[in-house]
């Protein structure tokens, strides 16, 4: 098997009323998480992954780690670059076999991002490789994406529209009320912005900072014509607490096949629950 663009995934998704869930891996334990729970609820997947995730665990070693899952698993996978932002390093990866990519220009005004996306699409459509872009900006932080105010922090349907048409993107991510990382109060989702972007933008849409989102409202906005759900706060807060409570509960565990176990199966709940609440699951 070999990695796979976005592009069918996600017009399935949105043709059939349901969202593919994107999760942001980190590392072995993560990317077979991921697989095995996708496998046995027959769920279409997307692995992501930020600059700074695969600068962690090096690029050529990550695409050999999820093609080698892959195989092992009889199943076809798409490894995505998401929030990138240089365009040379979205080359460098993409020459190397990823076939989906996120060129993020939200922070740059209107004309600059549909510029560099144009670019993007160029260079990653000749190469088999579908593009997602984004539109209005979210604060809070993934990973190495630390935004703390931006000056249009929602997706206007109107540019949205022009943008899709301008640049030939294969995926739309809109801001409409979420944020990355974790909440302080409870998001309010602006659906009225959602079904009028929806209306005008004829392909997938992708919603960012769904860790936190309640469950109706991912629903709702998947109902509305989102195709993609993002999860990464969530993941790693599984992972990452119930490590610790391994550790505090037996302070003389060091082998990773022991104290990995109760660490994996937690995150695999978030991924089950995420599969769920997208309504991908026997969509494979």
């Amino acid at each position: 098997m070999s990695l796979t663009h976005t592009k069918y995934l996600l017009e399935q998704a949105r043709k059939g009323g349901y969202a593919v869930p994107a999760f942001n891996i980190h590392n072995l334990e993560s990317v077979h998480c991921v697989l095995d729970t996708a496998r046995e609820m027959e769920s279409p997947v997307i692995l992501a992954g930020t600059p700074s995730t695969y600068q962690y665990a090096g690029t050529s070693e990550l695409i050999a780690l999820v093609n080698a899952a892959a195989n092992e698993r009889g199943m076809q996978v798409a490894l995505h670059l998401d929030h990138h932002t240089d365009i040379e390093d979205i080359a460098t990866k993409v020459q190397g076999g990823i076939r989906s990519a996120m060129i993020d220009g939200s922070h740059f005004s209107f004309e600059e991002n549909v510029n560099l996306t144009q670019r993007v699409v160029a260079l990653c459509h000749t190469y088999g490789c579908s593009v997602e872009a984004e539109l209005g900006q979210l604060v809070g932080q993934e990973d190495d994406l630390i935004v703390d105010h931006v000056a249009e922090p929602y997706t206007d349907p109107q540019q949205a529209a022009e943008f899709v048409e301008r640049t030939g993107i294969d995926a739309l991510a809109v801001a409409i009320g979420t944020a990355h990382g974790l909440y302080k109060e409870e998001p309010r989702l602006d659906f009225v912005r959602l079904q009028a972007i929806a209306e005008l933008v004829s392909i997938p849409l992708v919603l960012h900072g769904a860790s936190g989102v309640s469950a109706e409202d991912v629903r709702r906005c998947v109902n509305m014509g989102i195709a993609k759900v993002n999860v990464a706060t969530e993941l790693k807060i599984a992972y990452a607490d119930t490590l610790k409570q391994v550790f505090q509960d037996d302070p003389s565990v060091n082998d990773p096949r022991v104290y990995n176990v109760e660490a994996k199966l937690a995150m695999a709940n978030v991924i089950k629950q995420k599969i769920d609440i997208c309504g991908s699951a026997g969509r494979l």
